[in-house]
């Protein structure tokens, strides 16, 4: 699947799911991306590394540790799992706005790619 099917892809569920129903505000949409980096900072906060993967169960507290086997009745979760969902948010919202989101990272690349080491001159 391309990039441009994952904006589809992500925006009809979340059409779907009636996340669309009532209009969003763009500031609502970029909290929502925000907040999913804010829950895998958490996650490194609590102390997991970025690449553990641990699956709960849908219904009730149970957690169901896996190696990597994402079953119907789990949820993922954990900073990749968090990072992902930030991709989603942001295919869902290049979706909602009609932006390119493909032709947009293309484009940002080749700027970057043509900026000083560690431009901006910022710590972190």
């Amino acid at each position: 699947m391309n990039l441009s099917e994952l904006v589809t892809e992500a925006h009809q569920n979340a059409v779907n799911k009636g996340w669309w129903d009532d209009e969003r505000s763009f500031g609502e949409v970029i909290a929502l991306i925000h907040s999913e980096a804010s829950e895998a900072l958490e996650d490194f906060r609590n102390g997991h590394t970025a690449t553990e993967v641990w699956y709960e169960l849908k219904e009730g507290d149970e957690v169901a540790y896996s190696d990597r086997q994402l079953f119907d009745h789990c949820k993922p979760c954990g900073i990749p799992s968090e990072l992902a969902d930030i991709c989603i948010r942001v295919f869902d919202a290049a979706g909602r706005y009609g932006i390119d989101l493909e032709q947009a990272i293309r484009e940002k690349m080749a700027y970057n790619a043509t900026r000083p080491i560690r431009h901006g001159g910022k710590k972190l």
